[in-house]
């Protein structure tokens, strides 16, 4: 019989089923049930036997018999004038150690040095600020920023990007042209439907670009074409006509790291201006530039013309699931009726606190130092790519990653991933982000952001040894 029972600070639902053998047996098998699945965490005090007597219908001797005999197992401990409470749980022994795993297993599992691009480094989350922003946004929230929220979101928010990506991207827009998402994935699925919906089912995304977020345009049921990309940035020149809308990385394009040359930028604003077109400009890491100040955003070139999208998986961690969509006034109410179709609206807490960080400027401060940092770092990785004259760098100093193009004789792409594996680090191959791979160079994105600061020079070590490693297996060694 299911029971609940309130007292000594610990409400549980504890079904004894008295329908078949002891009842004792069954009151110790439900006990014994909900410790091991954590219902009754080590340390709890449980009901008097009286209490609990009463409320299952049984003798206070069956009861206390239980208890006794649990706690000769081990899962409880009776103090004299204390109660009965739940034991820590026995130290367990040492597992058998396994054995190797296959290929399958090796790849499935976290990379021992994580070199991939496109993460930060989530250890440097500004856990004070961010509490002390929280603290402060509990004490002053009226009892509505409990409630159901705006799809558009938190108006706090959007006037805080507003005068932020105003003062460091040259975004010009007010908090009523910015939605918030749950994520840049999100955003980018909510606009890509809109556009389709809007009679556009033509679109440009860049060769090479981000696979994942290539399949969410295509999910919308957009045609995408490659738009190709050199030492200057996409070629704007190659757009066909009835294309609707250009997707695209601007600032430090992804993965080559080149920005868009000033010419084309101001071509692609004419291109749009001249044809109704729509851009789409994700901003990803924006914010860092190592050898100057970091690009303008293109949108404020273009401001009716170009959807701008932030996000803080880059400076904050992408665990918080923020991000922000910058429109054009005629796509503002489409999004957010898309927003309401998809998830309601994005959590509130989080989109105040970030306001507060933003408002307080220790967002600012928190950027800053991690450029700092990250700067130290690219040149570090630098340093190392420099003794293998065989490898190509690209990109201008900016962002979390750096390309690596492997020479034309070889190692292959797939040689250089495995033995990056075999030293245990994680990096990502270019291939996949080719419309076609085929005839394209070969090469790898190294992220340098993501290990710790104390790990990072053992990362650096293991990758000098699979790069090292890399390039002597190739067809060319001898």
């Amino acid at each position: 019989m299911p029971v609940d029972w309130s007292g000594s600070g610990v409400d549980l639902h504890l079904a004894v089923d008295l329908g078949g053998g002891g009842r004792r047996a069954a009151l110790e098998s439900a006990l014994r049930g909900a410790i091991r699945d954590g219902r009754l965490s080590a340390g709890t005090l449980l009901p008097s036997t009286r209490r609990l007597a009463e409320q299952l219908g049984l003798a206070r001797g069956t009861v206390t018999a239980a208890y006794d005999q649990l706690a000769e197992e081990g899962f409880l401990i009776a103090r004299p004038g204390s109660g009965t409470s739940v034991a820590e749980p026995a130290p367990r022994a040492p597992a058998p150690a396994a054995p190797p795993p296959g290929p399958a297993a090796t790849a499935a599992a976290a990379p021992r040095h994580d070199l991939r691009p496109g993460l930060p480094d989530v250890g440097a989350f500004p856990r004070r600020a961010w509490l002390a922003a929280t603290r402060r946004v509990l004490n002053a929230a009226r009892p509505e920023a409990f409630a159901a929220g705006d799809p558009q979101g938190r108006p706090e928010l959007r006037a805080a990007l507003a005068d932020y990506l105003g003062r460091t991207r040259g975004v010009v827009a007010g908090p009523d042209r910015i939605v918030i998402t749950s994520g840049y994935y999100q955003g980018l699925g909510l606009l890509s439907g809109v556009l389709a919906e809007a009679g556009i089912s033509a679109v440009a995304v860049e060769d090479p670009g981000h696979n994942v977020f290539r399949a969410v345009v295509q999910r919308a049921g957009l045609a995408v074409a490659p738009l190709p990309v050199d030492a200057h940035g996409a070629r704007v020149d190659t757009l066909a006509p009835g294309t609707g809308a250009v997707f695209l990385t601007p600032s430090h394009h992804y993965p080559t790291g080149v920005p868009l040359q000033p010419g084309r930028r101001r071509a692609l604003c004419g291109w749009a201006r001249s044809t109704g077109g729509l851009t789409v400009e994700d901003d990803y890491d924006g914010e860092y530039r190592y050898d100057r100040q970091p690009v303008g955003a293109l949108q404020g070139s273009a401001p009716n013309h170009v959807v701008y999208c932030g996000t803080t998986s880059k400076t904050l961690g992408p665990a918080l699931r923020l991000a922000w969509l910058v429109l054009p006034p005629h796509l503002v109410e489409p999004v957010v009726r898309a927003k309401q179709r998809t998830d309601l609206y994005t959590e509130a807490l989080g989109q105040l606190t970030l306001a507060e960080l933003i408002g307080t400027h220790a967002y600012d401060r928190h950027i800053r130092a991690a450029r700092l940092r990250y700067r130290r770092r690219r040149e570090q990785l630098a340093d190392r790519l420099a003794a293998f004259p065989r490898l190509t760098t690209h990109g201008v100093p900016a962002g979390l990653h750096t390309l690596v193009t492997l020479p034309d004789d070889g190692p292959t792409e797939q040689q250089m991933m495995d033995s990056c594996a075999r030293h245990g680090v994680g990096l990502r191959g270019l291939g996949e982000l080719h419309h076609d791979p085929t005839g394209r160079a070969a090469g790898v994105l190294i992220g340098f952001a993501a290990p710790t600061e104390r790990g990072y020079p053992a990362a650096l070590d293991a990758l000098s040894a699979a790069l090292s490693a890399g390039l002597s297996a190739g067809p060319t060694a001898v």
